[in-house]
């Protein structure tokens, strides 16, 4: 099938640009004032103020954008398709003898469009602005002994202590609550003089009900002429540091760039930790746009017949049931990969080919 764009592609592409943006828009500014209103919970914290949670909330809208843009795009190209349909529009340009794959084409090439933007916004703007954000929020809370390196975890200062954690999480504990656990952890201990007095390296360190406490430990203290070292299985380790403002600083990789996440994941291989978080992230990154294009073009053949009879709500209806359809297969997958370790590109993969497959098995039926 040759591609040729014509008039038709152009009011096709401003019908389902029209309602993808209006959608857009709408889910978009559902989840910022949510967001806002959640922030009111730690205004008064340290110097943390609404001015501060206004500002760190604009800073998330790229990221947020990019997040939500795919449900957007599904239930914005029902909607425009619908109207088309409903007004005998589409049934008007079948007449001109073009097919509904020509159709489907048209809608596809103006999401790709959109979903180009929303690529290159989700590797640059987004995680830079999520930066500036999380940046806001530390200095404000914390103060300015707190601070995240780009490829070196968190930052934190206890008096002549300096802390560098190349990763952690928080975790469940049995009988409620959460503990926060760091790992590759160094401890820099600076002498009066100003001058390295002792490193200390741990493999993770725990923050519970009864403090810090720091395993697999390796303390390299020196001298004025000499240098020692001491190892330990575990010792607890007598720091005032808030476990609530290092959770805060460690960067998700849901908010790191692509570049970065291969980095990252490089870093943990080399280091022999778990780099399957990250490896998640990144694939899909990479499935992203095959993602939004192969949901949309599995709801178009809707747009043909039992749109026509339908209102705004069933439309609706259908674009938010194909949204959490494909977002509910996509996460069956990657619960599956994580948790029998098979490569993500397989899990991130499978969800469109079957709404490809489900799409074309609608087209032949509708067809016939």
């Amino acid at each position: 099938m040759k591609f040729r764009p014509m008039r038709f592609d152009l009011y096709l592409g401003r019908s389902v640009f029209g309602t993808v943006l209006l959608t857009w828009a709408v889910l978009l500014g559902l989840d910022v004032v949510m967001a806002f209103s959640g922030e009111f919970k730690d205004v008064g914290k340290g110097g943390y103020t609404i001015g501060h949670a206004a500002a760190w909330v604009l800073y998330t809208v790229p990221r947020r954008a990019y997040t939500f843009f795919p449900t957007a795009a599904v239930i914005g190209s029902l909607m425009g398709l619908g109207q088309l349909a409903a007004t005998s529009e589409l049934t008007a340009l079948r007449a001109l003898g073009l097919s509904r794959k020509r159709l489907s084409a048209s809608v596809a090439i103006a999401l790709s469009l959109l979903t180009a933007v929303m690529v290159l916004t989700g590797e640059t703007l987004a995680p830079w602005a999520q930066s500036r954000a999380d940046d806001i929020r530390m200095s404000a809370k914390w103060g300015n002994d707190m601070a995240v390196a780009r490829y070196s975890g968190v930052w934190a200062r206890e008096g002549d202590t300096f802390l560098n954690a190349g990763a952690g999480d928080e975790q469940l504990l049995p009988g409620g609550g959460t503990k926060l656990v760091l790992r590759d952890v160094r401890l820099y201990k600076i002498g009066d003089d100003g001058k390295l007095a002792s490193l200390t390296y741990a493999g993770t360190a725990e923050h519970g009900d009864t403090g810090w406490v720091l395993s697999k430990v390796r303390r390299d203290t020196f001298g004025e002429r000499s240098a020692t070292r001491e190892t330990v299985e575990s010792e607890p380790w007598n720091s005032k540091l808030d476990a609530a403002a290092l959770a805060s600083g460690i960067s998700k990789p849901r908010n790191l760039r692509a570049s970065d996440l291969r980095t990252s994941i490089e870093y943990r291989k080399r280091n022999g930790l778990d780099a399957r978080d990250y490896e998640d992230i990144y694939w899909s990154r990479w499935f992203y746009p095959v993602n939004v294009l192969a949901l949309c073009l599995a709801a178009v053949p809707f747009a043909f017949g039992s749109l026509r009879s339908g209102g705004m709500g069933k439309r609706l209806f259908l674009g938010i049931l194909f949204a959490l359809g494909f977002w509910l297969l996509q996460l069956f997958f990657g619960r599956m990969a994580g948790a029998l370790k098979f490569d993500y590109r397989i899990a991130y993969a499978l969800p469109p080919i079957v709404m490809l497959v489900v799409s074309g098995m609608l087209f032949r039926r509708k067809s016939g």
